[in-house]
């Protein structure tokens, strides 16, 4: 049985009332119903955005791009039956120079350096 890291042990997910709760604590002036509403908001412009195949992009964030493929050939790795693979659009994202260095651990000015 292998065992994790402590700081990995500890890992949480960042969920939606997470998020939430953290636009409700930064804008003191709004309340929790307001702050729901902007966030809400926000989440169905981007969504929105993506459905009519725009792209996102959050400045020190990253991009959201929605990406077509084609049609193709596929094959069951269980059977090697080939399968026909349907044509759809898939949703991309690839995060910001910014994000990545702060996610390493380097200071925000150097990172912002990154962005600029």
């Amino acid at each position: 049985m292998s065992q994790l890291p402590p700081n990995e042990a500890d890992k949480k997910t960042a969920t939606r009332a997470d998020l939430l709760n953290a636009v409700y604590e930064s804008c003191k002036g709004l309340s929790r119903a307001q702050a729901r509403d902007i966030f809400e908001m926000t989440l169905d412009e981007i969504s929105a955005a993506l459905v009519r195949g725009e792209t996102v992009k959050l400045r020190s964030f990253g991009l959201f791009s929605v990406r077509a493929k084609r049609e193709r050939i596929g094959r069951n790795p269980r059977t090697g039956i080939e399968v026909p693979i349907k044509p759809r659009r898939v949703l991309t994202f690839r995060p910001s120079p910014v994000l990545v260095a702060l996610i390493n651990g380097e200071n925000a000015e150097t990172a912002q350096e990154l962005q600029d």
